[in-house]
């Protein structure tokens, strides 16, 4: 193999683990940003979003600000979150990438006379921008695909199939959960 062949084969070799790295940066940032909204954690989520980025969610559009005052503290009628990601669709361009990421999403809704379990799936579109070699989110938009209300909640103080907890640290919660004491925080 001539110097040239093997110098062209290490550059094609390298930009192939340069959009490996970036397409795992940018599903390893959504899933913080699941995990930042779940727990409410305005520090995790800042870090995923760029100061400038804007939101269109359907029921509520606007810039990081104004995001980031809805989601946390979050409603306090939205005492448990979960989102759930599936398979991301990463397309790079350059410093920018387009991003389609299928979320199912739990929610216990408060009444105010009951609670209720309701899940939806849809999909983020998320367009990303690389600056200063980071990848953060600049825009996301949510599509609905579908939604299920599964009715009244279950009542943890029993636990769980008629056995009860030994502590109340086993049932998730969006604020004071569990897993911020497992991972140092």
């Amino acid at each position: 193999m001539a110097h040239t062949d093997q110098a062209e084969a290490v550059s094609e070799l390298s930009k192939t683990v340069g959009e490996l790295v970036d397409r795992e940066r940018i599903r390893e940032l959504i899933a913080l940003l699941a995990r930042g909204e779940d727990r409410r954690d305005a520090e995790l989520i800042t870090a995923g979003y760029w100061p400038d980025a804007v939101f269109d969610y359907g029921m509520f559009a606007g810039d990081f600000a104004a995001y980031l005052a809805w989601v946390v503290p979050g409603s306090p009628a939205i005492p448990v979150t979960q989102h759930v990601l599936g398979q991301s669709l990463v397309e790079l361009r350059g410093d920018e990438a387009r991003a389609e990421t299928h979320v199912v999403a739990y929610h216990r809704v408060d009444t105010g006379e009951q609670e209720r379990d309701v899940v939806l799936g849809g999909r983020y579109l998320d367009r990303l921008e690389k600056r200063g070699g980071a990848w953060r989110v600049a825009s996301r938009t949510m599509l609905y695909d579908w939604t299920q209300d599964l009715g009244t909640s279950v009542d943890w103080s029993q636990g769980m199939m008629g056995a009860p907890f030994s502590g109340d640290h086993f049932t998730g919660r969006a604020v004071g959960d569990f897993s911020t004491t497992f991972f140092g925080a």
